[in-house]
């Protein structure tokens, strides 16, 4: 048969070609870095509104002093004059306290008129006006915290100080871009999932409809083959010849993972099965097929039981046995120690080698598709391996790596023994 190259040159891409996660991973940082510009950007801008209208608040607050220190000190004038000034004094639309050289509150401006015992637009001197003083006393004291005075000579030698307050659209400015930006952060949060949850269902669509294909596509050839093993036995007479068996093993192999690929995106069932039992039947059909110089050991309970689907588990096994055989360069060994964790009714399968292992910043990124250390490989196995755990409803990750020493990824299952406190 001929030779596609198109077909080869897809199957040669590695990871680098499939997914570009260097450059999605450097995309993600510009992204990050743009976004804090603007953030910045928006904050350096609103506080230079901000320190502009602070600045004619506090010409307006003096202009208001100025104001009623010439209508208490004026002589007589045209009423013209007197109603101008007036006008000017009452433009003010900030709170604000006069005080005397003693610091006596002796006028203020928009303060609530409901403590001040005096209608919305009076002023008086505080000799002839009963008020609340506890709030003036705060309100004063919350002014010399929020800005420093406004000193007005008189021509009596005496000084008055005038303070004041932000009005409410400056104060509401200082906080406008915080909540800006935290609302567009919401936003983008949301939309952000949502199209990644829209992004990760395609995916999954398109991964779930190829396999599918490729189950169809292997069911002919595979029929053919164990047809083809019982016509060379009934050939040569050879029922009982090891190579045929293994043959037929390996074609009963191909079958399961057939099966495997029609049943992705379906949600499998589970049944009860001895782990160690499941185990070590698939370990011993996968290292007759590997380097005699890899030792296999499995160790730990017997008998603990979870809820598995066979086929899946299988394939979740078979993918952790195959990384850590491409991990051992030559000769080495893998473990397969299973733990019942009674107290926390789970199972912990740690399955470790002697390795070249994992550096710590790739801990995570190993179980991201595409994700792949060889020059050759499409970085499935381990994605592939993490969502078959899910479908147990269980977890997996890297329990500990050191270079040149091995890695040891432990899988965690719900037990089906059940702790029951002794009574005491």
């Amino acid at each position: 048969m001929a030779k596609n190259p198109y077909f080869a040159n897809y199957l040669d891409m590695n990871h680098d070609n499939l997914y570009q996660y260097n450059n999605k991973q450097r995309w993600k940082v510009l992204l990050f870095l743009f976004a804090a510009l603007i953030a910045a950007a928006s904050l350096f801008y609103t506080n230079y509104l901000v320190k502009s209208l602070s600045k004619s608040e506090r010409t307006k607050a003096e202009v208001w002093a100025m104001s009623t220190r010439s209508i208490m000190t004026m002589p007589d004038v045209d009423d013209q004059f007197i109603s101008y000034v007036y006008a000017v004094r009452d433009s003010l639309s900030i709170p604000a306290i006069i005080t005397d050289s003693k610091g006596n509150i002796i006028f203020w401006r928009d303060l609530d008129p409901h403590k001040t015992n005096i209608e919305e637009q009076a002023d008086s001197v505080n000799s002839e006006l009963e008020y609340d003083p506890v709030y003036f006393e705060k309100q004063l004291a919350r002014m010399k915290r929020n800005h420093a005075p406004i000193a007005l000579p008189l021509d009596t030698g005496e000084t008055w100080s005038v303070y004041y307050l932000d009005s409410l659209a400056l104060r509401q400015l200082r906080v406008f871009p915080y909540l800006q930006l935290s609302l567009i952060a919401i936003f983008l949060i949301i939309a952000y999932t949502v199209f990644n949850s829209i992004k990760k269902s395609e995916q999954n669509l398109v991964w779930v409809g190829m396999a599918k294909e490729a189950a169809h596509q292997l069911g002919t050839p595979i029929s053919s083959l164990m047809g083809w093993l019982e016509l060379v036995r009934i050939k040569f007479d050879a029922e009982d010849d090891s190579s045929l068996n293994e043959m037929e093993r390996d074609v009963k192999r191909l079958e399961v993972v057939a099966d495997r690929f029609s049943k992705i995106g379906s949600i499998p069932s589970l049944a009860n099965h001895v782990v160690y039992q499941v185990i070590r039947d698939f370990v011993q059909y996968f290292k007759v097929r590997t380097s005699e110089k890899i030792t296999f050991e499995i160790t730990g309970d017997k008998t603990v039981e979870a809820k598995l689907n066979i086929p899946l588990f299988d394939w979740i096994i078979e993918n952790l046995l195959k990384n850590a055989v491409n991990a051992i360069e030559s000769e080495g060994k893998i473990t397969i120690n299973i733990i019942d964790n009674i107290a926390k009714e789970e199972i912990f399968i740690d399955i470790s080698d002697t390795g070249k292992g994992i550096p710590k910043s790739n801990f995570d990124a190993i179980f991201q598709p595409g994700f792949t250390t060889r020059k050759r490989g499409w970085g499935l196995g381990l994605s592939l391996t993490k969502r078959m755990v899910d479908y147990h409803q269980g977890q997996i990750f890297v329990k500990e790596s050191e270079l040149g020493k091995g890695t040891t990824f432990r899988i965690i299952l719900k037990s089906n023994l059940r702790y029951e406190p002794t009574q005491v």
